[in-house]
């Protein structure tokens, strides 16, 4: 029977690893079809969202199943938790890469727009905690879930420069409102993937830790 539950909790394990290898490669198609006006790959993001959306079930299903059958304890209990909160987190980053996709493909019927370095950094800190965030899942290492916490000050940053500079332009380039509108859009879905890196960082720490930081990582990067 103690065969059987660490099985399953190496599959929920290996789930949330398909998850979060899905919603990284959704967020990076996102990102070049936006950046290089690319509809081949925002129409890959869409078509690829409704298996992210199929293994947060099978999350919902593994997980379940563990806590009715086994009443786990301590850190596994705490795992299991986890892992129900970073598959929620990695379902919205699939869905903010398909918000981005959509945007690009409503920009890529318009000329373009000045070269926006700006979005292009934010994309990049994006995956960069995401990419982290999952290394810290797999190695169960509190330490970098930390550091990506203190990075989503970068983000926020990044996004109100992007909305200064689209509302400056906007100003006095009135033909070009659409277009910096859905730029805005696309910062603010990449700032909340963001976000959702920094949510799943806190999962982390409450795997490896047993402490709850849920909604306090900023008093955390004040801490650090």
């Amino acid at each position: 029977m103690e065969n059987r539950f660490h099985s399953d909790l190496e599959q929920l394990k290996m789930t949330i690893l398909q998850m979060a290898t899905l919603a990284e490669k959704a967020l990076e198609n996102a990102i070049m079809a936006l950046v290089e006006r690319d509809d081949d790959l925002a129409k890959t993001v869409l078509d690829g969202d409704r298996e992210i959306d199929m293994l947060e079930v099978e999350v919902d299903r593994h997980a379940l199943r563990l806590l009715a059958l086994d009443q786990p304890m301590a850190r596994d209990l705490r795992f299991i938790i986890g892992a129900l909160r970073i598959a929620v987190e990695l379902e919205r980053i699939g869905d903010q890469a398909v918000n981005i996709a959509q945007r690009a493909l409503v920009l890529n019927r318009r000329p373009p727009l000045p070269r926006n370095l700006s979005i292009e950094e934010l994309g990049d800190t994006a995956l960069d905690m995401l990419r982290a965030v999952i290394s810290s899942f797999v190695n169960q290492n509190a330490d970098i879930a930390t550091d990506v916490c203190k990075m989503d000050d970068l983000a926020d940053s990044l996004n109100y420069r992007i909305l200064k500079d689209a509302l400056d332009y906007m100003t006095n380039e009135a033909p070009a409102v659409q277009r910096a509108v859905e730029t805005i859009i696309a910062a603010r879905c990449l700032e909340r993937a963001a976000d959702q890196a920094t949510n799943i960082a806190e999962s982390v720490i409450f795997m490896v830790k047993g402490v709850n930081i849920k909604h306090h990582c900023q008093a955390m990067k004040e801490g650090g």
